[in-house]
């Protein structure tokens, strides 16, 4: 699925609004992608932030069996594709359809050429043995991971384009907004491939972003304040509406 595609997919030519939430239980899970939907969200992300990944499944599938029709992503914390690709085969199996992974790190390797990038190579490969069937987000250069150097950017964006269908970047923390600089050199790396940003998104500061990503993913930027793990419909629609009013991609 190329940029365009993607954005009218998702978000009728603008950059798709991902609510990403910090999963506690159930019950808090099911609320908060009740808002994200109430405000016209193109989908959701769960995390656990919290707790391991297999406590999470359950309530992954609570999800799905309260929403079965919402386009659903995931990420397991700190998770490679690796390990992460079986069990959403396993999940799809059994009748719980996730739409998307997004992996922290893709395992790209900026110091070896596109042929030979073995960890990233090998996921792919995981992918595909698995049958599952979702779009993958993969970080690159990405918060908390391995430090990439600014002069590397486009080399890694570049590489990152054949492994995963989704490139993904951000911020140096979570809720800290990426450089623009480092956004700018990501858009012209990937060309055609779909560009996410996952930290530091605001009603504030996303029409400087919106010509350059495809899709944001965010949680501190429509969160109530102080509370990292329920969305202010407010917020929420303030993101919203400034997407709303600035210039479709075409």
């Amino acid at each position: 699925m190329d940029r365009s595609a993607f954005r009218k997919r998702f978000s009728n030519g603008r950059v798709a609004v991902f609510p990403v939430i910090h999963v506690l239980d159930s019950e808090q899970a099911e609320r908060n992608v009740r808002t994200a939907l109430d405000e016209g969200c193109a989908g959701v992300f769960l995390i656990n932030h919290d707790f391991a990944y297999p406590e999470f499944l359950p309530i992954i599938a609570h999800v799905r069996s309260a929403f079965p029709d919402i386009w659903l992503g995931v990420n397991f914390l700190a998770v490679t594709g690796k390990q992460a690709f079986p069990i959403l085969a396993r999940l799809q199996n059994e009748g719980t359809q996730i739409d998307a992974y997004w992996a922290d790190d893709a395992r790209i390797d900026e110091f070896s050429p596109s042929d030979t990038q073995l960890e990233a190579q090998e996921i792919a490969e995981i992918r595909a043995a698995s049958g599952w069937n979702g779009l993958y987000f993969g970080g690159t250069a990405f918060k908390k991971q391995r430090e990439v150097s600014t002069d590397n950017y486009a080399t890694s964006a570049a590489l990152a384009c054949a492994q995963m269908d989704v490139v993904t970047t951000s911020g140096i923390a979570t809720g800290q907004s990426a450089d623009i600089q480092k956004i700018e050199v990501f858009r012209k790396a990937c060309g055609d491939t779909p560009l996410a940003l996952a930290s530091g998104i605001t009603a504030e500061n996303v029409g400087r972003y919106a010509p350059l990503v495809d899709a944001v993913l965010v949680a501190t930027g429509i969160n109530i304040e102080g509370d990292f793990y329920n969305i202010d419909a407010k917020r929420l629609a303030q993101l919203n509406s400034k997407i709303a009013k600035g210039e479709r991609h075409e």
